[in-house]
């Protein structure tokens, strides 16, 4: 075989492998296009949506009839400790005590996952050094929920975690992977009765326990 020919017969063969080559690469490209997209995919749908801070002090502003600067003090340490919120109710509750208190609430939860919001109840028992009576608005933060039918439970009081910023009372219950955060507002605020629990259901119940 001449050297023309051979060097024909190598030259054809280099073009072959080359072509090998970049169809593999291609392949490859999309398949980790494809992959990527389908990860990035299952990332967005597993990720809950929340409600930013500042959607937050808008509502919350609102609600209480007070300054976004004041809401963003009252808001701040939640948001610090918590992060964002993937739902918030708004309400109000009648609240008594002689040593063993008793609340009553019910107001709108929001959830930034659907539209509209969904009637929701509160009703629980408490033990303090308190006494007296009280009407408040309560606006509560709401994390970790992936459902409101997960809502629907029995909430304790975190024992330490209550404190007042800009005339605004706020203490943390939580149960499993839930978290809330009550935000309350009014004369007589009851800081003590955050030994008990509460219990968020669908419809109104009289009964505490």
């Amino acid at each position: 075989m001449s050297n023309f020919k051979r060097l024909g017969l190598l030259s054809a063969l280099c073009i072959a492998a080359s072509a090998s080559v970049l169809s593999g690469c291609a392949t490859s490209q999309s398949s980790y296009r494809d992959t990527g997209a389908t990860r990035a995919q299952s990332d967005s749908q597993a990720r809950p949506q929340t409600y930013t801070q500042e959607e937050i002090i808008e509502a919350t502003s609102d609600f209480f009839g007070v300054t976004a600067e004041a809401a963003a003090s009252a808001l701040e340490r939640i948001f610090a400790d918590n992060g964002r919120p993937v739902g918030y109710i708004t309400g109000s509750e009648i609240a008594g005590a002689a040593g063993i208190g008793l609340r009553l609430g019910e107001g709108d939860l929001h959830m930034k996952s659907q539209s509209g919001a969904e009637k929701i109840y509160w009703q629980g028992p408490s033990l303090g050094f308190d006494a007296g009576g009280n009407a408040s608005r309560v606006f509560t933060l709401v994390y970790g929920a992936r459902s409101t039918d997960e809502l629907y439970q029995r909430f304790p009081g975190v024992e330490g975690t209550a404190y007042f910023v800009a005339g605004l009372g706020v203490n943390y219950q939580a149960k499993d992977h839930i978290t809330l955060a009550p935000i309350r507002s009014g004369v007589g605020l009851r800081a003590g009765a955050n030994m008990g629990y509460l219990s968020y259901t669908e419809s109104r119940s009289w009964l505490p326990f």
